[in-house]
């Protein structure tokens, strides 16, 4: 089954002493096949789109009303939602923000 997962960062949570390497993590889930893409985003960089009575409202910038920040996506293809789970407790940013999963539609 496959899961977006969604990476928020707070950067109010201190810097743990753990190892904290990114690309290891990618190698160890592309190395076992269940990442099946991801990026990083810019936090800044956004752009939001809302329809109100009609008008198109923009704004530059998340505006969400949370202290974690979106900071990237992987689309995950797992046996089930334990084992997508265990995938993104082993993110790194897992011990200074929150993996969030999502069922993605099948093909």
């Amino acid at each position: 089954m496959k899961y977006m997962m969604i990476v928020y960062y707070d950067p109010a949570i201190e810097e743990v002493d753990d190892d904290n390497d990114i690309d290891s993590w990618v190698g160890e889930m592309d190395g076992r096949g269940v990442r099946l893409e991801g990026e990083a985003l810019s936090p800044e960089d956004a752009t939001t789109v809302r329809v109100r009575g009609g008008e198109v409202l923009v704004s530059d910038g998340p505006f969400a009303e949370t202290k974690e920040i979106m900071v990237g996506y992987d689309l995950l293809d797992c046996a089930n939602l334990d084992e997508a789970i265990e995938v993104a407790s082993k993110h790194p940013l897992a011990k200074r923000g929150a993996m969030e999963l999502r069922p993605f539609p099948a093909d």
